[in-house]
């Protein structure tokens, strides 16, 4: 799979390659009669993307391979736009990706292409106006039409959905409404409603991994988290109840979050792990995206980006790197 360069293409990738995140979602959002072709206990995920390195900043993709009732393989194709607004040309971009799914069949020596089913994923905070077929984009008399290809794709758009509509397994239905709130203003004050979902699970073990994951993304993708709000976001979701269960969660995420781990956050302290962890997940985010945006860093940047501790300035940062107009704009930001 590709390089994971940004926090929303991270918590896509690690949230939906979970086979039974990804199941729960098709059996809960797309047409019956879809899925009454489809035997979904078959699902198995593909290694391959097919998304341009460019565009990586703006779609991630995952492609499952399910076989249908008939006996017969397909394949479903889910591409996610965590883009803040609609990508007009998106059937396009899907038509790119589904020829080379079926170019890798060829090189496979299948002597017959096997069906796919494009899915887009949508969480901007613009509605989704554009049409879902493909055939949408030629413009010519109704006699040409039989010459230019046709296919539609079908289309999640979390917007669509009030909470309440949002169905699935516990750790779906928190990751499609974090998806949905991460750019809100009031995202701290929804935080500890979502996390909360997190308590239905039986298996502690399993919610500890959700919530590293969970975690991991919101610390890194919303500008209006700080440690104080997610302290408190972690302790009015999980109340002093079976021995601390908000402890011990807590601690799960300072010992092992945000890749390299945060061992020195448990010798400090609760608060202080937590405010290491956002930090390092800030630091992160801001070197991804000024590298996808100016390439290669001066290594004066990196390290004065990396030697940076305090929250609010990286949250300052963080808002610079993906609105500054040039490296040097941005370099103007940095103490």
């Amino acid at each position: 799979m590709s390089t994971l360069r940004n926090p929303h293409d991270r918590f896509f990738k690690e949230s939906f390659s979970r086979q039974e995140v990804a199941r729960n979602f098709l059996q809960n959002y797309l047409p019956s009669s879809v899925l009454a072709e489809l035997d979904l206990d078959t699902l198995v995920l593909q290694k391959d993307s097919f998304i341009d390195p460019e565009l990586q900043e703006h779609f991630s993709d995952l492609l499952y391979q399910v076989k249908l009732k008939s006996g017969e393989i397909a394949f479903i194709y889910l591409l996610f736009e965590h883009k803040s607004y609609p990508e007009p040309l998106v059937a396009f971009q899907l038509l790119r990706y589904m020829v080379r799914v079926w170019e890798q069949m060829l090189k496979e020596k299948h002597k017959q292409l096997l069906p796919i089913l494009p899915l887009v994923i949508y969480h901007g905070t613009e509605y989704w106006e554009i049409g879902l077929s493909f055939d949408r984009l030629f413009i010519g008399p109704e006699t040409l039409r039989p010459y230019w290809p046709s296919f539609r794709y079908e289309l999640f758009d979390l917007s669509d959905y009030n909470d309440a509509e949002i169905q699935g397994i516990v750790f779906l239905r928190v990751c499609l409404l974090l998806l949905k709130h991460i750019f809100d203003n009031d995202f701290p004050e929804s935080l500890p409603h979502f996390l909360a979902l997190l308590n239905e699970l039986k298996e502690r073990q399993t919610g500890l991994q959700y919530l590293e994951t969970i975690l991991r993304y919101v610390t890194g993708a919303s500008t209006k988290l700080d440690e104080e709000s997610l302290a408190k976001a972690l302790d009015q979701a999980f109340p002093q109840i079976e021995g601390d269960l908000m402890a011990t969660l807590a601690e799960k995420w300072i010992q092992q979050g945000l890749e390299q781990g945060l061992e020195q956050g448990l010798e400090q302290g609760l608060e202080q792990g937590l405010e290491r962890g956002m930090a390092q997940g800030k630091r992160e985010f801001i070197l991804d995206s000024l590298q996808m945006r100016f390439g290669p860093l001066p290594e004066t940047v990196v390290k004065a980006i990396n030697e940076t501790h305090s929250v609010p300035l990286l949250n300052r940062l963080h808002r610079q790197a993906i609105l500054a107009k040039s490296l040097a704009d941005f370099v103007q930001e940095l103490p």
